[in-house]
């Protein structure tokens, strides 16, 4: 019997040591984890006001690690979920078309794709912010849940050139591997925080067609500036990398509008900041949704985007991190019930339109911002 248990436990711990072996192989050679920063880069690095021992850093004093208290909290919510977190449905696209994306010369416009990924059409530039248009926000499918609709407005082999593609921060529900692999033959240029170019050099696009920014730095592009603004958050892909690229919202503009991106943010000053030195804005895309108790520092809750958007003087704006993935313990339309309370009642403009629908934002905005019911 003693024999039997013997090779029993031997089996099993060999069975733990082959998956370490698996999990530290896939961690270092899967391409999906992207790269690294030379002595180089991280020389540049240094200079910023938001880089410490090695790690960039938020501007308040935010907490990341959970407490073992936490854990068990997290753990608990898990294993006791909330009910409607995954639609019991197909949820609403509007299927858009790539010679209507080449042609169109007309007002400013956008497009959601759900979650934070957005195409924009301003003076004849097509742009595209976080263009995460894979099916599940992880580095391998098993890793993560799949995304809440089947198709996309439009598959993205179909997608014409992109002038220019903005990247907030590393995570993979906002840069993804495969999506860029897909895009980088498209286009001209990727404007992206502190670090976050490694990852384009290691996915194989040539380095004169990166421009890595630090908060309140600036790059043009014919007509239009893009300014990198900060956020409060964090980076990271793998298991040892955390902070070691910047995170950023981002501020696009042009002669006569202005556009604000949030990024992934918890609430903090930066808001008003970013009001104050280029608000009023014409439209604002705000994060709210994948928040939790336990990283409220990180990730804002409903009433705190309404809040945000008269802190960066937003006419008009539009919840998103939302409408995509389960990446958190709230049921899938929490996020816009709340907000839409809260917009009410601090009189703050907003819109929450359909994936796929277009939206000029110099128009009087009045779409069914009720389709999610």
């Amino acid at each position: 019997m003693i024999r039997i248990l013997k090779k029993i436990g031997l089996f099993i711990i060999s069975l733990l040591v082959l998956f370490i072996l698996l999990i530290i192989l896939f961690v270092n050679f899967s391409p999906e984890f992207g790269g690294s920063a030379t002595k180089e880069q991280k020389a540049i690095y240094v200079k910023s006001n938001n880089y410490e021992k090695g790690k960039f850093v938020n501007e308040q004093d935010v907490k990341l690690d959970m407490s073992f208290a936490d854990m068990r909290k997290s753990l608990t919510g898990f294993f006791n979920p909330v009910p409607n977190t995954i639609p019991n449905k197909d949820i609403p696209v509007k299927s858009i078309d790539s010679i209507d994306i080449v042609h169109y010369k007309d007002k400013t416009r956008l497009i959601w794709f759900g979650h934070s990924t957005f195409l924009i059409q301003m003076e004849s530039t097509t742009i595209l912010i976080d263009p995460m248009f894979g099916k599940v926000p992880a580095p391998h499918p098993m890793l993560g849940t799949n995304r809440f609709s089947k198709e996309l407005p439009i598959e993205i082999e179909k997608l014409p050139n992109i002038e220019a593609v903005l990247i907030s921060h590393d995570h993979y529900d906002h840069l993804d591997y495969g999506s860029i692999k897909k895009l980088k033959g498209k286009v001209t240029m990727f404007y992206v925080p502190l670090g976050v170019g490694a990852h384009l050099l290691e996915w194989g696009i040539p380095s004169d067609r990166i421009i890595e920014l630090d908060w309140w730095q600036e790059a043009e592009f014919e007509d239009l500036t893009f300014t990198c603004t900060p956020a409060q958050h964090f980076s990271g892909r793998g298991l040892s990398d955390r902070s070691n690229t910047l995170w950023s919202s981002w501020v696009i503009q042009s002669a006569s509008e202005s556009i604000f991106f949030s990024g992934d943010s918890g609430y903090g000053p930066h808001f008003k900041e970013i009001g104050d030195k280029f608000g009023p804005f014409d439209f604002a895309m705000l994060e709210c949704g994948q928040y939790n108790k336990l990283w409220s520092e990180i990730h804002m809750i409903p009433e705190e985007t309404a809040q945000a958007a008269l802190d960066v003087n937003a006419k008009m704006i539009m919840p998103i991190h939302w409408g995509a993935f389960k990446l958190s313990m709230h049921s899938w339309t929490d996020p816009v019930e709340r907000i839409t309370v809260k917009a009410q009642e601090l009189y703050v403009n907003m819109i929450i339109a359909k994936i796929g629908e277009e939206i000029q934002i110099s128009n009087n905005l009045t779409m069914d911002s009720s389709w999610w019911k």
